[in-house]
């Protein structure tokens, strides 16, 4: 890979002949960069797809080829691209339906709508891989059909498929009202009974670990029913016996699931399996009773989970912010407080409960600046992100908390030019200020060239457009590929370092380049 020209290929200052240039020499890694540009023209884009036809399936996902720039034939991938984009050709549908490559139909089963009679010739693929994608992905007509597939892998897939009627998802969940399932992907590959191995050595195998059949398909009917559970358009009421059945991971996906009876919810709360409770937790649908009985369960991540519910009571929290290892976040509930709420979590005795809100990056300018003025380390380093605060109250910040603020203050997008030179040359270095230092669109050249010095924020540094021009020049010989990479991205690289680097572009004499 050529690591400068991918970088001159993103280069927003590339001028417009150096990109028509590097499209003529393009690889499949230069276009792949090359099509992401937000100044590359239509016919520059049609140019581009027929050299290097790699970069034609990104093209047309990004918008810059049309129907009448694709030949379905030569450029299946672009073709597919734009069906799945709703912007192709049906008669390319009908065409790819029986393309001889596999994948290439696979790929069609999950474009949106396609014509009825290409459905139907999918649903009737003899490769049952490209029914399955079509089960997925199909509309409830077609669904409905493929739910009562003999093969137990169409079924899985329609079991996931939120357009698969809810009566269907209720039979495959049960099997009630379905005939058996005559075959599966193990029975089709291997004798049975068997059970596939899941550390297999064999690098032709395709079977999913845990894969396992004895003549009644167990493990894909088992794995039918959970996509099931976890399906939205599923009646809660028929999957409700799930609650009691052995497999952990039913219950697991029950746990999920929103509108479960009160009943049902105890029971879950009661499971024998700490992850089925931490589920249950989570689940933004059960009540503050069933919330405050699990605030009371030390099984491993439940209250954590829990502190995550969007209808957490706020007086559970501080039970929570000290039971359970929550870190520096952003709670859905803390987001929701109203104003009274967050002025009286401000003013909490517990510092836990300060740092939380003072991850919020809205709060008012009262709370903002009574919380960047606390005492505790922990609730300044999570406000110090917050927008509106002066660079007095920044540096104030550092000074009074140190090291452990520094990445906080470097990343506010307020922060002072002046400010993140002085954090730059702390002594030792604040390394993961450097990292937020060579991002910040305020970082001056003596800022970033202090960055250059930590290799993780290096090729970060090599980007940034205010790194003086000799230096990004420089670092085009870098030996970290990331940071060549990056340098040849940064649009203050010279222009005429540019044309020396593009393969045949023309020279400009007499130009400096800023080379040593």
């Amino acid at each position: 890979m050529n690591h400068v020209l991918c970088g001159l290929a993103v280069n927003a200052a590339l001028p417009s002949e150096l990109v028509q240039r590097l499209i003529t020499v393009a690889d499949s890694d230069i276009a792949e960069s090359l099509a992401g540009r937000a100044d590359l023209s239509p016919e520059q884009a049609v140019t581009l797809a027929a050299l290097v036809e790699e970069s034609a399936e990104r093209l047309a996902y990004e918008g810059l080829l049309t129907a009448a720039d694709i030949d379905p034939v030569t450029q299946p991938g672009a073709a597919l691209a734009l069906l799945d984009a709703g912007a192709g050709d049906p008669q390319w549908a009908r065409l790819l339906a029986t393309d001889p490559d596999v994948r290439c139909r696979e790929k069609l089963a999950a474009c949106p709508g396609l014509p009825d009679d290409v459905r139907e010739t999918l649903a009737d693929d003899p490769d049952i891989r490209v029914v399955a994608e079509l089960a997925l992905w199909t509309t409830a007509g077609t669904a409905a059909r493929l739910a009562r597939h003999p093969h137990a892998e169409v079924r899985r897939a329609a079991a996931a498929n939120e357009a698969t009627p809810p009566d269907l998802l209720a039979a495959l969940a049960t099997g009630e009202g379905l005939p058996p399932a005559e075959g599966c992907l193990v029975c089709d590959s291997v004798e049975v009974p068997f059970t596939h191995d899941p550390y297999c050595p064999r690098a032709d195998c395709d079977l999913r670990s845990g894969a396992s059949c004895d003549g009644s398909h167990e493990s894909t009917v088992h794995e039918t029913a959970e996509r099931v559970l976890r399906n939205p358009a599923a009646p809660v009421e028929a999957l409700l016996r799930f609650a009691g059945h052995p497999s952990m991971l039913l219950r697991w996906a029950l746990a999920s699931r929103p509108g479960l009876p009160p009943e049902t919810g105890l029971k879950l709360a009661d499971d024998p399996v700490p992850g089925v409770r931490a589920e249950l937790a989570g689940n933004p649908g059960i009540d503050a009773a069933l919330i405050r009985k699990l605030a009371a369960d030390r099984g491993h991540d439940v209250q954590r989970t829990l502190a995550h519910n969007p209808r957490l009571p706020l007086d559970v929290l501080p039970r929570l912010s000290t039971a359970a290892r929550i870190g520096s976040t952003l709670l859905p509930r803390v987001s929701a407080a109203n104003p009274s709420e967050a002025e009286e979590l401000s003013r909490s005795s517990n510092p836990a409960i300060r740092m939380l809100l003072a991850q919020r990056r809205d709060l008012p300018a009262g709370i903002r600046d009574r919380l960047a003025a606390d005492p505790d380390t922990k609730v300044v380093k999570s406000i110090a992100l917050h927008p509106g605060l002066s660079g007095d109250q920044l540096r104030t910040m550092v000074e009074r908390h140190g090291v452990q603020v520094m990445a906080g203050v470097a990343a506010n997008p307020d922060t002072p030019p002046d400010l993140l030179e002085e954090l730059s040359q702390h002594d030792p270095p604040a390394r993961r200020a450097l990292r937020e230092i060579a991002r910040h669109p305020h970082a001056t050249g003596p800022a970033l060239l202090a960055c250059l010095a930590d290799s993780r924020a290096r090729p970060l540094a090599a980007r940034h457009p205010a790194l003086p021009p000799r230096t990004v020049v420089e670092l085009l010989a870098d030996d970290d590929w990331q940071v060549v990479e990056g340098a040849a991205a940064n649009p203050s690289l010279p222009p005429a370092v540019m044309r020396e680097l593009v393969p045949g572009a023309e020279r400009t004499p007499a130009t400096p380049t800023g080379r040593h």
